[in-house]
């Protein structure tokens, strides 16, 4: 069974105009074909009149018509003599008659002069339904033409019917994964209306959804906030008491767990905040400057794990943006970088320029990510198949959609080469005037 729309609308139209070309075409050959047939009988009448009166007396051929048509005048005289099909013919009355002349059929034309002469004018069945058949077929000639040249039209008029329908369907796949927003119902055709109204209810349902998952994540994470930072600082008055190194391990468990919880909790937040709405702040941001401030911040963690930290390239680049979120953004980045390089290895950051955009390169010796899973690592909780360290896999995320917020793009690449490994992120942003 056919599943194309588009498809069945070609093909019930086709065989319509198929079935109306055929019919059409056959009323028309008939038409034409009587039609040639009776011309040819009025010619045969014409040369019976213009013999009535013209001084022949022998049988001819009669010329100055269609060299094919094979018409001639026989002279019966005004008694029956010569062959037998002269005989036979002047026995026959006035008028047309289908017969038999020289062992071929004819069409005579038998006619009595006021002297009482008799003539016949003859011409080949043959040949009569020869010129009738060529003249019937050029008749279908333009219908013949005319039935591709509409199945071309169709063809066209449903493309172009169906392509607001793929228009729809274009704007739909280039949005963003967060853009729930109401598809425009202004200008759209009236049988797609009642489909775009049905839609745009299903997004602000799904948009209600969002929110109140949004919020409850947000409140959620502000209220086990305080309560986990009370019991942190509750571990850490711990540490000073004298105890057992078995109850001294377990406290160092119970202070790890707090501070990923901690660490979560905020990130949690920081997703909220960015799933609410961009930031409404833009300022001039100078990218140079803000890694170079993380990458202070975070030298004595690399340092601690005997990791290279610095840069590879630096220029002074800046972007119009929310500071906070794009700071956020490159420490994450460089955080994660830092957390999955082995020790020794080396985490390298690029700032430059190109083609009108900041661009902010963060590389890493580290094991990089499976092929398999670097679609999906900006989804938020995600980890990958085989996921490692205390993160909660909601790092990249955030990154994406601050990014996003920003117009910008984030490409995400495993570095490949001889004795190495590491991943590359690339981060574009539309850089701002100088």
């Amino acid at each position: 069974m056919m599943r194309s729309l588009r498809g069945r609308l070609f093909v019930g139209l086709t065989a319509i105009i198929l079935l109306t070309g055929a019919v059409g075409g056959a009323l028309a050959y008939r038409w034409a074909y009587s039609e040639a047939i009776e011309t040819q009988d009025s010619v045969l009448i014409q040369i019976g009149s213009f013999a009535m009166s013209a001084s022949i007396r022998q049988s001819r051929p009669v010329t100055g018509i269609d060299a094919e048509a094979e018409v001639a005048v026989v002279e019966l005289g005004e008694a029956p003599r010569g062959s037998a099909d002269d005989q036979r013919l002047w026995g026959l009355k006035d008028g047309l008659h289908n017969d038999v002349y020289h062992g071929q059929p004819v069409r005579v034309l038998l006619r009595t002069r006021p002297d009482a002469s008799r003539f016949a004018v003859t011409q080949r069945t043959e040949i009569r339904t020869e010129i009738a058949g060529d003249m019937a077929v050029r008749t279908l000639l333009p219908i013949a033409a005319l039935v591709p040249c509409l199945l071309l039209m169709t063809a066209f008029v449903i493309a172009r019917s169906f392509r607001p329908m793929l228009h729809l369907a274009g704007d739909l796949d280039a949005s963003r994964v967060d853009d729930i927003g109401e598809l425009p119902v202004t200008g759209a055709p009236s049988e797609l209306q009642p489909f775009l109204g049905s839609i745009n209810g299903l997004l602000g349902r799904m948009r209600v959804m969002m929110d109140q998952q949004r919020r409850f994540i947000a409140d959620a994470a502000h209220e086990l906030r305080t309560p986990v930072t009370a019991l942190s600082l509750q571990a850490e008055n711990l540490a000073s008491v004298d105890m057992p190194a078995e109850t001294r391990d377990r406290l160092d468990a119970l202070k790890s767990g707090m501070r990923r919880t901690k660490h979560l909790l905020e990130q949690l937040l920081a997703l909220a905040r960015q799933d609410a709405a961009p930031s409404p702040v833009s300022a001039r941001v100078e990218l140079d400057k803000i890694a170079k401030g993380i990458v202070s911040d975070l030298l004595p963690e690399a340092a601690a794990r005997n990791i290279d930290l610095g840069f590879a390239v630096v220029e002074a680049v800046a972007v119009n943006g929310d500071p906070l979120s794009l700071m956020s953004a490159i420490r994450n980045l460089v955080e994660n970088a830092i957390k999955f390089t082995p020790n020794g290895g080396a985490v390298d950051l690029g700032i430059y320029r190109e083609d009108g955009m900041s661009v902010i390169q963060i590389e890493d010796t580290g094991p990089g990510i499976p092929p398999q899973d670097l679609a999906r690592v900006s989804e938020p909780f995600f980890r990958g198949g085989e996921p490692s360290g205390e993160g909660a896999g909601l790092g990249l995320s955030i990154v994406k959609r601050i990014v996003d917020h920003a117009t910008g793009s984030v490409l995400f690449e495993n570095v490949a080469g001889a004795g190495r490994s590491g991943l590359r992120v690339t981060v574009r942003l539309p850089a701002a005037d100088r």
